[in-house]
């Protein structure tokens, strides 16, 4: 998986856990040694730094003689370095959205395009194949095409055209499509017989006559990615024979779903007793067979339940200052943010008395269109918006790449004082833009500090920029998290926004911290504010 947020040895796990250090030690070297030794006239230098990875993390799981090798492509699909594997046991898209467009393309549909590209011909093996986050289910037992299955969650409708037609290119024998929130089928006449479809049901249908299912990560999009997880979970197991070792409390199934039908479907031994739930009236009306609904097993629950994911909806609390931590980069992703944030800022508001100040902690890199995710955060009511590099801390030596992240930070701290002037209608004047090189004024004890140096007449946007993210953090936390030392109190730009905000910082009885965008920004902040991470 990529990007690590703190450590390289996250992109490369053994049943959930980073591989230790002196494992990635001992392969790194021994993959690197053997490509230095195979080099020739056409292949003169290394592979690039996600390429080796990929081949790395490939060599280890051979190595380790892992059971089920679960993939994520880096960018796109089609031409990812990822995309070697000729019959992994699935492929699966989980849900598209607008990113890396330079490379991608700029729609949906060219986007679904190359996302469709991982699907493939071959008979299944051992591996699971996915785009993002899920995994998918093996072919039907009982199908008698080659062809390795795909999975996709609910798409805009020529997106999942489109996602239907690559399919077709590759004979994909079954096709699986999950539609989450989509009402009685709407859309789904775009697909014709040839490519069978299925909806996983919600995840409400598995929890009903059983207890509800707690998720470990937050967020209400986390229920449909559950729902699609349990039906891959179920499937695969069925598909290795395996299903009675997954748990103890047996499988509910919908009886005679589609041209296959359940009843032919093959269920191994130790399985334990079937338990039917019939299909509810509205569901049963859809033009789209479901696909099965079943009891999970107590593996399963468990596993929802125990499932972490740093930096996507986590919250650290440190006595006053609770941080929320999300990398979110995308429009779909930062709505989903938005959400989650205000519901957990609520829950939290609920454990103190007295005031409150929220704060945002945002950047953004490549190509992606910064003010139309920084509008989707204005319903986040923050008292401060904050912006800074990716840089954890920043030298006494300025260079061209920090000016370059710095002057993106102007631009969108810029961008938030307009959007706030059209929302409220206030006259926040910021000065005309300034070289960066003449912003920073270092001091030999905490370094240099970013500030828009003091104007004519006052400033009133709230929008701050720092240099690094400990500097950022620092005046966040007004020394307030153990974790963090006390911001600087001189060599500093004057800044009435600055100077107010830190007295109000120091005051609240509870700050709230979004740290979003990003997330190399996340998992510098998360480097900072959990130092054992890095160990």
């Amino acid at each position: 998986s990529s990007p690590h947020l703190v450590q390289v040895r996250e992109r490369i796990r053994i049943n959930g856990q980073p591989i230790s250090k002196d494992l990635f030690n001992k392969y790194f070297w021994l993959v690197y040694n053997r490509l230095e030794e195979t080099k020739d006239l056409v292949h003169t230098s290394m592979p690039a730094y996600f390429r080796f990875l990929t081949i790395m993390a490939f060599h280890v799981f051979l190595q380790e003689k892992v059971d089920l090798a679960v993939v994520e492509v880096g960018i796109g699909g089609a031409y990812d370095c990822t995309n070697i594997i000729r019959a992994p046991v699935v492929c699966g898209v989980s849900s598209l959205g607008i990113d890396h467009t330079s490379i991608l393309g700029d729609t949906m549909e060219k986007i679904a395009w190359q996302k469709g590209g991982i699907f493939k011909v071959g008979r299944p093996g051992h591996l699971l194949w996915f785009w993002d986050v899920l995994p998918c289910v093996p072919e039907h037992p009982h199908s008698s095409q080659p062809g390795v299955p795909a999975f996709t969650v609910a798409q805009p409708e020529r997106p999942l055209e489109v996602l239907r037609e690559r399919a077709q290119e590759r004979k994909v024998s079954w096709w699986q499509w999950c539609g989450f929130g989509v009402p009685h089928g709407r859309g789904l006449s775009l697909l014709s017989p040839q490519c069978p479809l299925y909806l996983c049901p919600e995840l409400d249908e598995l929890e009903e006559g059983c207890q509800a299912l707690e998720l470990g990560l937050a967020g209400a999009h986390q229920r449909s990615n559950a729902a699609l997880a349990l039906q891959l979970a179920r499937m695969w197991l069925q598909r290795r024979g395996c299903q009675g070792k997954a748990g103890g409390q047996g499988w509910g199934v919908r009886p005679s779903l589609g041209p296959w039908g359940l009843s032919g479907m093959h269920v191994p031994p130790g399985l334990g007793d079937l338990k039917e739930v019939r299909p509810s009236t509205e569901l049963a009306g859809r033009p789209v067979p479901l696909a099965p609904v079943f009891r999970p097993t107590s593996a399963m629950i468990q596993g929802l339940r125990d499932t972490e994911w740093l930096g996507r909806t986590q919250v650290l609390s440190h006595g006053p200052v609770t941080w929320y931590l999300d990398g979110a980069h995308t429009t779909s992703s930062i709505q989903a943010c938005v959400r989650w944030f205000r519901q957990a800022a609520l829950n939290q508001d609920k454990l103190h008395d007295g005031s409150e100040v929220r704060v945002l902690l945002f950047n953004a890199t490549g190509d992606r269109d910064t003010a139309a995710l920084l509008k989707l955060l204005l319903p986040c009511h923050f008292d401060y918006a904050v912006f800074c590099p990716n840089f954890t801390e920043v030298s006494q030596n300025f260079n061209v790449t920090l000016e370059n992240a710095l002057t993106r930070c102007l631009e969108n701290q810029r961008t938030w004082t307009h959007l706030l002037e059209e929302k409220g209608g206030q006259d926040l004047w910021l000065p005309t833009p300034l070289r960066v090189g003449g912003l920073l004024q270092p001091t030999p004890a905490r370094g240099s500090l970013l500030l828009v140096p003091p104007a004519p007449r006052p400033l009133n946007s709230p929008a701050l920029v720092f240099p690094c993210l400990a500097q950022a953090l620092r005046w966040v936390a007004q020394g307030r998290d153990p974790h963090l030392a006390a911001p600087a109190t001189s060599g500093a730009h004057p800044h009435p926004a600055a100077s107010s905000g830190a007295v109000l910082l120091r005051e609240a009885a509870a700050v709230h911290v979004l740290v979003t965008g990003s997330l190399h920004l996340v998992g510098g902040a998360l480097r900072l504010l959990d130092p054992a991470l890095s160990q």
